[in-house]
């Protein structure tokens, strides 16, 4: 399990040693947690009947809860130490291309880390920067020099692989887009971002909504992030397992799975908002009126809920998040619930089914095996309410009164991948 806290990038593994037993170690990383079996056959299981397309969500009992098992460390185990790159490490020269920063001073500050014991870097690799201008024109090059500068230094890397931007986050200062082409098709059609109820787009990733609609250059977003992937792996196959110890994949806002219902960049939403419900671009909403269908309430697909408050509301006076006959325990409050979580969870198990076979190769020999990686979010505020608002609007159906994040961690573990918490 992974960790990034202040500028640092920890992994936390019981079994953290990058000895002998490391790949060993990390086929059970995920699966010292019990989860509830979810998937049978390829399919979710649930009370209401085939509410996120061909998947059935798992609908859990409150008196259901995960268990875990505690593997024993010991002393003569290290827990390795990562820095994460700075977000600024890039910069655009006169022509518009992206070039790594202060190259001189960037090389004295990885042997100053090596000197100091620290195991590797973290580094982002970003969509917006690899295939920037025209779909599948891959430039790896400031990677390949990045890279090598690591390398060269003694240290590892741990690779996130970004399909988001992080413009807003930076306040535009060193930030990264989504490649200039798809900003081009988002100026024509912005129903290629998430929406929120009155129509404001987010294009700091692509909407769920459009994993299978080829509107991309004639791909669909799936196609796109595994061309990706692909494209990453055969550039830099002489690294996986010997210098890249880890490949985390991007699987929403910020690299975190759930919906942008926080949107602190452009000030929609300030903190401790409960967030709005991010499903009203076409594409969700045609989804949720199938779903709507096939449950027999064709009622139900018209719009989300429509008294949930707004960014900045707290729990207390909020129909939807308080007890009552059209709150989140209503018939409509558990279907659309299990509807908006379940979208989130197919969208993770589709991506990370696409990653581990691609790195499936480098999984069967020890020599190269690299860890797969999926990062959440950590969603903590009104969690000691019943409801859990803010939990609800980011995608994670958990309450108290429902146990949300076995089904998350059950998609990770089934694809053998590792739970990275922020």
């Amino acid at each position: 399990m992974a960790c990034k806290c202040g500028g640092y990038y920890y992994t936390l593994n019981a079994k953290a040693s990058f000895d002998r037993d490391l790949a060993k170690t990390r086929k059970f990383l995920l699966r010292n947690v019990s989860v509830i079996r979810m998937f049978t056959s390829g399919f979710f299981r649930s009370k209401w009947r085939s509410i996120a397309g061909k998947r059935r969500i798992l609908s859990m009992d409150a008196r259901e809860k995960s268990r875990s098992t505690i593997l024993e460390s010991s002393k003569d185990k290290r827990v390795p130490i990562f820095v994460m790159m700075p977000v600024d490490i890039f910069t655009l020269d006169a022509s518009g291309c992206p070039r790594i920063r202060k190259l001189k001073a960037l090389t004295v500050s990885l042997k100053a880390l090596k000197l100091a014991g620290v195991h590797g870097i973290g580094v982002e690799v970003w969509w917006g920067i690899v295939e920037r201008f025209s779909p599948f024109d891959y430039d790896w090059s400031l990677y390949e020099e990045l890279f090598k500068l690591i390398s060269d230094s003694g240290l590892k890397l741990h690779v996130a692989l970004s399909f988001h931007s992080n413009i807003h986050s930076t306040h535009g200062k060193g930030g990264v887009s989504l490649p200039l082409w798809i900003l081009e098709i988002g100026d024509v059609n912005k129903d290629i971002y998430y929406r929120d109820q009155q129509g404001f787009s987010n294009n700091d990733y692509l909407t769920l909504g459009v994993d299978h609609v080829p509107l991309l250059s004639g791909r669909t977003a799936l196609q796109c992030y595994e061309d990706f992937m692909l494209s990453f792996v055969n550039k830099f196959e002489s690294f996986i397992g010997t210098v890249i110890e880890e490949i985390s994949i991007g699987l929403g806002p910020s690299g975190e799975l759930r919906y942008p219902a926080h949107p602190f960049g452009d000030g929609r939403w300030k903190f401790p908002g409960i967030g709005e419900f991010q499903c009203y671009d076409k594409y969700m909403m045609e989804d949720l009126k199938m779903a709507a269908c096939r449950e027999g309430k064709p009622q139900w697909g018209d719009k989300g809920p429509q008294n949930a408050g707004c960014y900045n509301s707290l729990p207390s006076g909020v129909p939807f998040f308080e007890e009552g006959k059209e709150s989140f325990l209503s018939d409509y409050g558990r279907f659309f619930l299990e509807w908006y979580s379940g979208r989130l969870i197919c969208h993770a198990d589709a991506i990370l089914a696409k990653a581990a076979k691609i790195l499936k190769k480098y999984q069967e020999n020890e020599q190269t095996s690299v860890m797969l990686v999926a990062k959440i979010s950590g969603i903590y505020w009104w969690y000691q309410t019943l409801s859990h608002p803010a939990e609800l609007t980011a995608g994670y159906y958990n309450t108290a009164l429902r146990d949300g994040y076995d089904p998350v961690v059950s998609v990770l573990s089934r694809h053998g991948a590792a739970l990275h918490i922020p």
